[in-house]
């Protein structure tokens, strides 16, 4: 108790680790649209949303285009999709280029002869 008498109740001290620790964990989404119009006439709208979490509760959501975005990724470090990806656009073009194309105006469709009887 207090010297007046009544209770006081003190107030657990939040740290801010504590709370970035909590956002992190459960993740925080920020959504707003701002619109701007005259006359009724729609001429600017601006969607605003921000999902502040940490990794690995993104990919527990469905999130992780950071780790085949190509601006991301170190050259060295390879994912295994964009490998089979590659892998496989390689192999259609070596398929396409290694028939031989018939020159130019030529054409590889046989000719009947035409006879006059």
């Amino acid at each position: 108790m207090s010297i007046d008498g009544r209770r006081s109740f003190q107030q657990p001290a939040t740290s801010i680790i504590d709370i970035l620790d909590r956002v992190l964990d459960k993740g925080l989404v920020v959504a707003g649209d701002i619109s701007i119009s005259l006359a009724n006439v729609e001429l600017l709208t601006i969607r605003i949303r921000l999902l502040v979490c940490s990794i690995d509760k993104a990919e527990q959501i469905g999130l992780n285009w950071w780790r085949y975005d190509r601006n991301l990724v170190a050259p060295g470090a390879s994912s295994t999709q964009m490998n089979a990806l590659e892998q496989r656009i390689a192999a259609l073009e070596r398929g396409t280029t290694s028939r031989p194309h018939p020159p130019a105006g030529k054409s590889t469709t046989p000719r009947r002869s035409a006879r006059k009887g």
